[in-house]
């Protein structure tokens, strides 16, 4: 497809959690033309391959990520969505199940520094 590499490109450079919304107007500013719905179809092409990582949070728009090998804690109150490098437990995943594990993303959640402080404050 027309976009899909340059979709990808962007998501693999990011250093952020990019929603569709976020893709289409990145995109959209080297291509004028581009409608969002052609994001949203280039990003569904390219989780399906497995070439990115769709993460989704309750309450949030999906989420595109590069495929490297991470987890993720997640703010409960203000969302904010950031890596963390834990050990790979894919082996013990398969051992308690007993099936083979394609790949899981482990999404933690806390409260963030600069939450926590407002909390404690008000």
């Amino acid at each position: 497809m027309r976009y899909e590499n340059i979709i990808l490109e962007i998501i693999n450079n990011s250093n952020e959690h990019m929603t569709a919304e976020q893709l289409f107007f990145s995109l959209k500013s080297i291509y004028p033309s581009v409608v969002l719905a052609t994001v949203y179809n280039n990003l569904n092409n390219l989780y399906k391959q497995g070439k990115i990582r769709k993460i989704s949070i309750e309450g949030c728009p999906d989420r595109y990520d590069k495929i490297i090998r991470h987890d993720h804690l997640i703010c409960r109150c203000c969302g904010k969505l950031s890596d963390i490098y834990l050990k790979d437990i894919t082996s013990e995943l398969e051992r308690q199940t007993g099936f083979a594990i394609d790949d899981y993303d482990l999404k933690i959640q806390y409260t963030c520094p600069e939450c926590r402080a407002k909390q404690q404050s008000d």
